[in-house]
């Protein structure tokens, strides 16, 4: 067996094995809040022109009617990743009117829960389930939260890099059982080195005073007029004001990556415990639902992790069932921010450094997590959103505390021939080019986005707000200049069409009512 990472890339670099890499399969997801004119969170419906947020593979909302999620469909070049989702940015735009899209992950003004409008998916039973959940999180989360917006990436392996992995490795057992562990090592050493994403690419070290509600955050500082904000902040969204799991202690889920069985059982045991606070709450009250139910998760999508294995579900199929019968499809990367200063909210270079770090995170040696080691990565990310600009900062590995200059050198040191192997697979140096862009980052923090945002705040004197509109209004400019062929507009007008007649047909062909609907959902598996 080849142990270790730089034996496996130099296996891996060794005849045409490279070139297993090339196929590849890139996703992204991208949420951002839809804006009024005048700045503030847009009552509007989702505009009917986009499609149906329920059944639109491309176009559909997140928590908020008004938090558009855009989607591409996995793809093998970045070139076209980022060109489709800059025409679906074209599209929306083309059928938004006056109203525009918001450039950051932290939202813009909000006048209180209630200016958040939840999400809705029409009539249907599957509609009326995605509504509710969501009501349910506001009402055991609030709905602010739910306002932020972030990126995910996802990324799979081709089969045939998988038929040479294990063959490298020596190993004979069945294709998918390897498959599976061999995501899961990923998502281990993911979990270790995750900090490094909020560091490198976090864009949100500032808020708008409005996201508390009158109240100030006891840890935060006021940057001139309506703006709080923590000096060596990289991702606040990451943070104790954003998604994280300090929730985890009370509420009793803690989800276990030694394995995929590990993974599924413990998910499994939270969407089906009760929870005491939530049974208070209710879950149907005076005829109204007001949570799916009252366990712990009312399913799977509420734990949050930075990092997800992912599998394609069918219908009336829970997500740990896909998992269970047919293994792990492709990872879902969660961490990172919109970056304000792209028009689509990710760049190439970010794109390229996910797809190497995943690569350098395969192959490394991943022993299981134990709890100690648990409690150490969540401290890490946490630290590194709230302070991870700051000199003195010293995260935890192996129970001793390292400097994150030091070990974020190291990290771009191990990985420069995981690079070096993909610029082979891809003939460029694009992958090498893009690891010393972030050593820089390591070596002077000051050029990381979250410094460059507050960079601007403090010369420009803008606060928050003024900063994302003035970042939000350059975007639409571009993007509404900007015109789509015939052919792509045919392509969207035709998708919007079927995707709301989808819709209507799921809601004439309903048999059962939502009660029923509901029980057989949850019973299933």
């Amino acid at each position: 067996m080849i142990l270790g990472i730089e034996q496996r890339v130099a296996a891996l670099a060794a005849g045409d094995h490279a070139g297993s890499l090339r196929g590849r399969l890139i996703g992204l997801e991208k949420e951002s809040l839809r804006v009024s004119a005048e700045g503030k969170i847009a009552q509007t419906p989702h505009p009917p022109a986009l499609g149906s947020a329920l059944t639109h593979p491309y176009i559909t909302t997140d928590y908020s009617e008004a938090l558009l999620e855009l989607i591409t469909p996995p793809l093998a070049s970045v070139t076209e990743l980022l060109e489709f989702l800059r025409k679906t940015h074209v599209f929306v735009y083309q059928n938004i009117g006056d109203e525009f899209i918001w450039a950051t992950s932290m939202p813009c003004v909000i006048a209180g829960d209630a200016s958040i409008p939840i999400a809705r998916y029409g009539s249907s039973n599957a509609g009326r389930m995605k509504h509710i959940y969501r009501q349910g999180l506001g009402h055991r989360y609030g709905r602010t939260m739910q306002a932020i917006a972030g990126t995910h990436f996802n990324y799979s392996y081709s089969d045939e890099f998988w038929h040479v992995y294990r063959q490298l490795l020596g190993m004979d057992k069945p294709l998918r059982q390897f498959v599976d562990e061999q995501y899961f090592c990923l998502i281990r050493n993911l979990l270790r080195v995750g900090w490094v994403v909020p560091y490198l690419f976090g864009a949100s070290p500032a808020v708008c005073a409005s996201f508390f509600a009158g109240g100030k955050p006891p840890a935060m500082q006021l940057l001139g007029k309506g703006t709080y904000y923590e000096p060596f902040a990289t991702s606040l969204r990451l943070g104790d004001i954003g998604y994280q799991n300090k929730k985890e202690v009370d509420s009793g889920v803690r989800v276990c990556y030694d394995d995929l069985q590990a993974y599924v059982k413990c998910l499994r045991r939270a969407i089906s415990t009760p929870h005491p606070r939530y049974e208070a709450m209710g879950v149907k009250v005076d005829g109204e639902y007001r949570q799916l139910n009252s366990n712990i998760l009312q399913i799977e999508n509420e734990y949050y992790s930075s990092v997800r294995p992912k599998q394609i579900v069918g219908v009336l199929e829970k997500p740990v069932n896909a998992l269970a019968a047919r293994g792990v499809r492709y990872l879902e990367l969660r961490s990172p921010d919109v970056d304000a200063f792209e028009p689509v909210g990710i760049g190439r270079t970010s794109i390229i450094f996910f797809e190497a770090l995943l690569l350098y995170c395969l192959l490394g040696d991943s022993p299981t997590i134990s709890d100690e080691e648990r409690a150490g990565i969540d401290a890490n990310l946490a630290a590194v959103a709230h302070r991870g600009r700051d000199p003195q900062l010293r995260l935890q590995r192996a129970g001793a505390a390292l400097p994150l200059r030091q070990w974020g050198l190291e990290i771009c040191e191990q990985m420069q021939g995981v690079c070096a192997l993909l610029d082979r697979a891809h003939a460029t140096d694009e992958y090498s080019r893009v690891l010393q862009l972030q050593r820089e980052k390591f070596l002077d923090p000051q050029t990381t986005p979250s410094a460059r945002m507050l960079a601007e705040l403090n010369a420009s004197g803008e606060s928050f707000f003024d900063f994302a509109l003035r970042k939000s209004l350059a975007h639409q400019a571009a993007l509404r200049a900007a015109t789509l062929a015939e052919p792509d507009q045919a392509f969207f007008r035709e998708l919007a069409a079927t995707s709301q007649a989808e819709q209507r047909r799921m809601e004439t062909e309903d048999s059962v009512d939502l009660d029923t609907y509901l029980q057989n959902y949850f019973a299933a598996g």
